[in-house]
Parts: structure tokens; C-alpha cells; sequence
């Protein structure tokens, strides 16, 4: 259910002016959840959003906010080559006037962070995780191998130039926050900055823990490579006696029908009941990509649905391996079919330590009342130390504006 409560926000002894700048709005997804979230702590905030073409059924987490957008809005082909658009996004992202805002709060996954603030507005930037395809994941979406392809080449320039722009924009954020611990390591390595860590919001209520499950795993993920399905989808043809169910969409789904033996079953998009009950009846959920966070991982557990997971990023966050007094899940070290077989069997071997009811209480931790309280106790904290150099008389006059009007 969507909050949308209106009411101010005073902090310093003023009412806060508050903006929230997301990347775009194409859909309702992970980092949507996020921005959701964020007006419901925040709910007298404007929206700004490089482009916005979220479907009107799916709109209800804007809480009708009228996003105002960038010129990429009006770009031909916006609507479904955006993405094509990363050299212009710096450019327009910049082009947003945020200097009527107390607040700025930016939700980034690629260029929200750059936007440009002032010395008299605290700048609180979430990011889920700096942008993959620029930094150490960018083989994963341009390739590896090397020879003379202009395009590749052109597209590793476009690139260069936008780290170049990455780095530098980093430096207007006042405070970050890390969707992850594995994100704030990115974060400290790409940036050299701290962040805070902040899970994302959880919707735990959705679901129910039922201890009795069926005899099938479940993997529900976007079929791109960097997610690694055909790794269980291989892993399941040397298990002809287990049954595995994938749901999700994309541009690989074509390719593993293809490859998937008769125990694989390819599902497609469902909506969120069929999701729902795949989660809370399966024997486990299998995953072998490396997420930055994976909020289905945490959706999983809240369904008290045991987690079969590569032990890299977000997975190793959320799963408590077999080593833990109350385990939730089994934790494997190598991307490959060998590897994602041995955890089954450990699975199978040592599942009966794993109960429902301890994977719901795992899930808990990332419910959404708890991101609220502590995005709320962060930007607090924040507001309070930002105003306290602002307010000190041995600060510069830069601060001199703030300084008058916490004053008064």
C-alpha cells in the first residue's frame, strides 16, 4: 500500500524545502521502491526524474507528484532507448534548478548523484550502486575480448569521459548512503568516500512464512547475463531429479528455453500473486549472479523460503549461512554449475537446520518502518552537522545565509 500522507518537515528549527532526484522513471522496480519510500518520509518533496514514462497503472508510488523532467524527455526514441542517452545524462542532469531546496535528497544508480547544489543545501545521496557498466562490472555489458570494433571502442571512450565526470561529481554529495556494505566498498573504491549502509525497503508484510514447501527451487530474476541463469539452468540438467521454476523476463529468455531440460521450467513475467506463491511454497531459492543488494533474496526470507546464493554482494548480506546458530541458507564460492550442484546437496543435506520462521525474522531487518526510521535519523544527523558548520562563526561567509536563517 502506497503512503502518501502530506505533512512538513522541520529540522533546525525551519521548514524544510525538500527535492528528490531520481534517474529515471521507466518503470516500478528495485530503486522505485526506494523512492517510494522516500516520499513517505518526505511527502512534501518535489520529484525530479530525467525522463518519466512510468505506466499510469503503475504510478501509484508517486503519490501524484507531478515529476518534472529533463530535456531527454522530448529525445526520440526516450521512451525505449534511454539508456543509449548516458553521454547527454550528465549534461541534463546538471540542468535541473534545485536552488530553492533546503534538502536534496538523490536516489542514483547512474547520474542522479551529479546533480548541482549549493553551499547553503545538504546534499544526501542514496546510492544503490555507482554505475556498473562504467566501472569494474563494464566487461560484463561491453565484453572482454579484444579486436578492432569502432563501436566498442567508442563506446569505451564514452565511458572514460563519463568516470571522468563520475569522480568529480561525486564531490557535491554531503553525506552517502550505501544500499549495501558491498556498495559502500564500491563506493570508498570508486569515490573515496564513507557511506553509511541503509538496506533498501522490504515489503515483509506482503508476505507469509509457511513451513511446509514443495519439492521445487525457484530462481526470479531478469534474464541478463550478468544474472548468471544459465548457470542454473546447467546446473539443473546434471540434476535431472530436482525440479527448478524461473521467472522473469528478458533478452536471454528465448536462448535458455532453448537449453533448459525437461525438470526447467521458464515461466516468464507473472505478476506479484504468482510471485508471491512460487516464494512461499519453494524449496528453496536458487541464485548465482552477484546483486548489489537483491531485494528479491530479502522478499524470499520473508517468505520464510530458505536462499541457495553465490557468496559475493548483497547475497552474503542477507543470507546466514549454515554456519550461523539459526541459519537461513547455504552460501556457494564459485560461479560455475559444479559449485551451484555441491550447495544443493549441502542443502539437502544439512536443509533440515533452516526453518521458515528464522528466515522470517532474517527478512525482518529490511522491513520498510525500519528504512523509514533510519533514513530519517540519517538525514537528522546529517542536517544537524551540516547546520553546525554553517552556524560556526569561524566558518567562512560562504555559510553566512545559513547561519541567518537557522537564527531566525
Amino acid at each position: 500500500m502506497h503512503q502518501c500522507v502530506a505533512k512538513e518537515l522541520a529540522l533546525g528549527g525551519i521548514v524544510m524545502r525538500v527535492a528528490i532526484v531520481h534517474d529515471w522513471l521507466v518503470t516500478y522496480a528495485g530503486s522505485e521502491r526506494v523512492l517510494e519510500q522516500l516520499l513517505a518520509v518526505y511527502p512534501q518533496a518535489d520529484v525530479f526524474s530525467l525522463i518519466d514514462f512510468v505506466p499510469a497503472e503503475q504510478r501509484g508510488f508517486l503519490c501524484g507528484k507531478n515529476v518534472r523532467t529533463s530535456f531527454l524527455q522530448h529525445l526520440p526514441l526516450a521512451r525505449t532507448r534511454y539508456r543509449w542517452m548516458l553521454p547527454l545524462m550528465p549534461l541534463a542532469i546538471e540542468q535541473f534548478d534545485l536552488a530553492a531546496y533546503d534538502l536534496v535528497i538523490s536516489s542514483s544508480h547512474c547520474v542522479a548523484k551529479g546533480v548541482i547544489t549549493g553551499p547553503d543545501q545538504l546534499h544526501v545521496s542514496y546510492v544503490h550502486s555507482p554505475a556498473r557498466y562504467a566501472w569494474d562490472a563494464r566487461s560484463e555489458y561491453l565484453g572482454s575480448k579484444p579486436g578492432l570494433n569502432p563501436l566498442r571502442w567508442l563506446a569505451q571512450h564514452c565511458l572514460h569521459k563519463f568516470r571522468q565526470w563520475d569522480v568529480r561529481s561525486a564531490n557535491g554529495v554531503d553525506s552517502f548512503i550505501a544500499n549495501s556494505q558491498f556498495i559502500a566498498r564500491r563506493i570508498q573504491k570508486t569515490y573515496r568516500r564513507p557511506a553509511t549502509v541503509i538496506y533498501p525497503p522490504v515489503d515483509t508484510d506482503a508476505f507469509s512464512a509457511r513451513p511446509d514447501r514443495e519439492d521445487f527451487y525457484l530462481s526470479v530474476s531478469r534474464l541478463v547475463p550478468y544474472k548468471r541463469i544459465e548457470l542454473l539452468v546447467q546446473a539443473f540438467a546434471e540434476m535431472p531429479q530436482r525440479r527448478l521454476v524461473l521467472i522473469g523476463d528478458g533478452p536471454q529468455l528465448k536462448a535458455l528455453r532453448k537449453k533448459a531440460t525437461s525438470n526447467v521450467s521458464l515461466l516468464g513475467y507473472q505478476n506479484f500473486e504468482v510471485l508471491r506463491s512460487h516464494l512461499e511454497r519453494a524449496k528453496a531459492f536458487v541464485f548465482a549472479g552477484r546483486e548489489d543488494f537483491g531485494i528479491v533474496l530479502a522478499e524470499a526470507q520473508a517468505a520464510g523460503c530458505p536462499l541457495i546464493a553465490y557468496a559475493r554482494g548483497g547475497a552474503a548480506e542477507i543470507v546466514r549461512g549454515l554456519e550461523h546458530e539459526r541459519p537461513t541458507g547455504v552460501l556457494f564460492d564459485e560461479q560455475t554449475p559444479a559449485a551451484m550442484v555441491a550447495a544443493v546437496r549441502q542443502f539437502e543435506q544439512h536443509g533440515g537446520q533452516i526453518h521458515a520462521s528464522d528466515c522470517r525474522v532474517n527478512a525482518e531487518r529490511f522491513s520498510q518502518a525500519g528504512f523509514r526510521q533510519e533514513i530519517r535519523q540519517h538525514v537528522r544527523d546529517a542536517w544537524e552537522e551540516f547546520a553546525g558548520r554553517a552556524a560556526d562563526p569561524h566558518a567562512s561567509d560562504m555559510a553566512t545565509p545559513m547561519r541567518q536563517r537557522i537564527a531566525a
